[in-house]
């Protein structure tokens, strides 16, 4: 499988979760790179005004649980 992007098989996976927490794009900032740091995880992105987190992620490298650990080490909560 690339590393980059997923295309060459993996169990690509997408979620939409909600996190409490988060104000400013210090936040922002703080949820994206710890989730971006997991192995397996392809994005991360953090929509403020809507208080969620979309990741995708290969699910053979990281799970959902280990996704929300993160959030929480980050000092967010998610819902």
């Amino acid at each position: 499988m690339c590393k980059t992007c997923g295309c060459h098989g993996g169990d690509i996976q997408k979620q939409v979760l909600t996190v409490e927490g988060m104000s400013c794009n210090h936040c922002k900032n703080a949820v994206e790179k710890a989730v971006r740091g997991l192995p397996g995880v392809l994005a991360a992105t953090v929509d403020l005004g809507a208080k969620t987190l979309t990741v995708e992620y290969d699910a053979g490298k990281s799970t959902l649980g280990s996704i929300k650990e993160a959030v929480d080490e980050a000092g967010y909560q998610v819902v």
